[in-house]
């Protein structure tokens, strides 16, 4: 039972996917930040060439 106890305290492999899902997690919030600024500003570019073009 203590050698179970001391090779689970010494396993690292699920807290390694756990960094991984937070990296992928907030590199993706920040993809989405990305993706809603840039459509806003690309939004209002062809609504400022929709206008001059009435």
């Amino acid at each position: 039972m203590k050698n179970l106890a001391s090779r689970f305290l010494k396993d690292e492999s699920g807290a390694t996917a756990i960094e991984y899902g937070l990296i992928a997690s907030l590199i993706a919030v920040v993809i989405i930040g990305a993706a809603t600024t840039l459509g806003s500003k690309i939004s209002n570019t062809f609504s400022q060439v929709s206008n001059q073009l009435r």
